[in-house]
């Protein structure tokens, strides 16, 4: 990918957004290109935090692993999605893994290209803090919808999610959906195993807010967000 093309990327991110078109091509200039296999480790919780990194293609899952070594899965990151980014800003520790899923072309930025950025932009510092109060939401949503809510609510808004990435689909209206991930990718995600993600499935389907095409998913917009809003 051409450095115009990710400076554009960058410029659809919530994190670099504000900057002008000029400050976008120099990030970009600075970004270097990274490719990973499938499953491989990109970096492990605990690990120091070096750079931040841009999905150009594939999907990374972000995971740490429980007392009783099981993975517990938080967030995936797709094109477009930069990760890494909590220990590149603070100078800490990963605070979580990252594996590729698929096949990865990614770019990253330096910390230190990073943190110059910060000092010197105050559009910049401004954007790092609302991406950082944005992220601990949404755990802090994950947890809750964990802590509170049947599996298949929790599947109705991870799909619901999945679905405002894409041209949005009137109430009512069939939606098609590739989640491009396993019940198993699924289960790490909404915290549950496969099998319950198997019958919370069927169960979505039952009630009429999916039907099942091998991996795509063709979704009632309106039903899935009825199913959401349940207790």
């Amino acid at each position: 990918m051409e450095l115009p093309a990710i400076a554009d990327m960058l410029g659809k991110t919530e994190l670099f957004g504000p900057l002008s078109e000029a400050d976008r091509a120099t990030i970009a200039g600075r970004m270097r290109r990274v490719e990973f296999t499938p499953d491989q480790m990109i970096f492990s919780r605990g690990d120091p935090g070096r750079e931040i990194y841009l999905v150009v293609e594939g999907r990374i899952r972000l995971s740490i692993l429980s007392s009783d070594g099981r993975e517990l899965s938080f967030a995936h990151a797709g094109p477009g999605s930069i990760f890494g980014e909590i220990a590149t800003l603070d100078g800490g520790e990963r605070t979580a893994g990252a594996t590729a899923i698929s096949r990865v072309k990614a770019m990253t930025l330096p910390q230190r290209a990073l943190l110059d950025l910060v000092e010197s932009n105050a559009k910049l510092a401004g954007a790092a803090i609302r991406f950082l109060c944005a992220r601990l939401r949404e755990t802090d949503q994950r947890l809750e919808a964990i802590a509170l809510h049947r599996i298949e609510v929790r599947l109705a808004r991870l799909i619901l999610s999945a679905l405002k990435a894409q041209p949005a689909a009137a109430k009512g209206q069939k939606a098609p959906l590739d989640l491009g991930m396993s019940q198993s990718e699924l289960a790490l995600l909404i915290g549950a195993s496969r099998p319950k993600v198997n019958i919370a499935l069927t169960m979505l389907e039952e009630m009429g807010a999916i039907t099942r095409a091998g991996a795509v998913l063709s979704c009632d917009v309106g039903v899935l967000e009825s199913i959401a809003d349940m207790e």
